[in-house]
C-alpha cells in the first residue's frame, strides 16, 4: 500500500484536517483497488464514531413543479430544458398526508422541497400546515431557494430546523446562481440557528479530481450537520447527459473520501440514491424521496427507496437505525 495514502487515511482517522494535496492522491486512488477498499473501511469507521453506530433515514417531498429560471443544467425544472411549462403545487393536504406517511414510517427527519420559482411566503404557509400536523419533535428541514436574514427567521419562526444548501459542483456555470449567493444563504441560516446539510455533487464522470477537491473542501468549511455526496441522475436529453453517470461503485469511494476529509465534528454522512454500497462504505444517512423531484420528469415520483425499504438496507449493511427524531438536526 502506498504509505502516503496510508498516513492520510490514519491522519483522518486520528482527527487531522486533511490537504488539498492529501485528498487529491485519495480522490485518484483507483475504486477497486485494495487501497480504495481501505479506503472505504476507514470512512465508516469514522462514521460509526460520529453517529454512535447508529444511522439515520430523512425523508423527502417535492411540493411543486414548474419552469425554474435558475436553469441548472442537470434539473428537470430548468426553464431552458422545457420539460415543464407550467407551474403546480401540490395540494397541501396531499402534502401533508405524505408527511404524516413519512413519520408513521419511522423518518427520522422531514425535508420539504420547492423549486425557486415558489415564492417564500406560499412555501411558509404550506411548512405551517405540516408543522402542526406531525409531531414537534419530528425535524423539518428546507430545500429551498436561496433567501436573505429575514427570510432565515421566517423559516426558523415556522419551525423549521434546518435547510439543505448546496455549493454544487459547477455552480455558476451549470446553474445561473452565483456561488457567493449560495453562501450568503448558508451563513444567514446558520445566523438564524437552523442547522446545514449539504452535499458534494451532483458528480459526474465528466468531474476531476481537482473538482471534488475544491467542493470537498467548500463543504467542510460550511461546517454543515450533516454532509453527502451524490452523483448526478441524468435525464435523456438533457445537457449533461451525455457524459454518463457514475456507477455505486464509483460514489462508494468519493463518499468516504469525502467522509474522511469531513471530519469528527460532523455528524452525518449521506448517499442521495440509497445502495447498499455506499452503506458498507460509510453512510449513515439516506434520503426517501416522494412528490416532485428536479430528477425526474413525473409530476408525482419516488426517488431511491421508501423510508422501510431504507431503514431495512441500513439494517443489512450493519447499521442500527435511529428511532425518533433525528439527532443530525437536534437543538444545539
Amino acid at each position: 500500500m502506498d504509505i502516503k495514502i496510508s498516513q492520510s487515511i490514519n491522519k483522518a482517522l486520528d482527527g487531522g484536517e486533511l490537504t488539498a494535496a492529501e485528498l487529491r492522491e485519495l480522490f485518484a486512488v483507483h475504486h477497486l483497488s485494495e487501497e480504495s477498499f481501505l479506503i472505504q473501511q476507514a470512512s465508516r469507521t469514522l462514521s460509526e464514531a460520529t453517529s454512535k453506530g447508529k444511522a439515520e433515514v430523512h425523508a423527502q417531498i417535492g411540493i411543486d413543479t414548474g419552469p425554474c429560471a435558475k436553469n441548472c443544467d442537470f434539473c428537470a425544472f430548468a426553464v431552458k430544458n422545457g420539460l415543464f411549462r407550467e407551474p403546480k403545487v401540490h395540494p397541501t393536504r396531499e402534502i401533508v398526508e405524505k408527511c404524516l406517511r413519512f413519520e408513521a414510517d419511522g423518518a427520522n427527519a422531514i425535508y420539504l422541497m420547492a423549486t425557486a420559482a415558489l415564492a417564500l411566503p406560499a412555501f411558509i404557509a404550506i411548512a405551517r400546515e405540516v408543522r402542526a400536523a406531525v409531531k414537534p419533535e419530528l425535524p423539518l428541514v428546507a430545500n429551498i431557494d436561496d433567501f436573505d436574514e429575514e427570510g432565515a427567521k421566517a423559516l426558523r419562526a415556522a419551525g423549521f430546523a434546518g435547510i439543505y444548501h448546496c455549493v454544487r459542483i459547477g455552480e455558476g456555470t451549470v446553474t445561473a446562481i452565483d456561488q457567493r449567493v449560495r453562501i450568503r444563504t448558508i451563513q444567514a441560516a446558520q445566523k438564524a440557528g437552523l442547522k446545514l446539510g449539504t452535499s458534494v455533487g451532483p458528480v459526474g464522470p465528466e468531474h476531476t479530481v481537482d473538482d471534488l477537491v475544491a467542493t470537498t473542501i467548500q463543504t467542510r468549511r460550511l461546517k454543515p450537520a450533516n454532509n453527502a455526496s451524490c452523483r448526478r441522475v441524468n435525464i435523456p436529453g438533457l445537457p449533461l447527459a451525455a457524459h454518463g453517470t457514475m456507477t455505486y461503485a464509483q460514489m462508494a469511494h468519493i463518499l468516504a473520501v469525502v467522509r474522511l476529509a469531513s471530519g469528527y465534528d460532523i455528524i452525518g454522512h449521506g448517499t442521495h440514491e440509497p445502495n447498499g454500497i455506499g452503506a458498507m462504505a460509510g453512510a449513515n444517512l439516506f434520503w426517501a424521496e416522494q412528490g416532485a423531484n428536479p430528477r425526474d420528469v413525473s409530476e408525482q415520483t419516488v426517488r431511491g427507496w421508501t423510508v422501510p425499504r431504507s431503514r431495512e438496507v441500513l439494517a443489512e449493511a450493519g447499521w442500527e437505525v435511529l428511532q425518533g427524531p433525528s439527532v443530525m438536526f437536534a437543538p444545539s
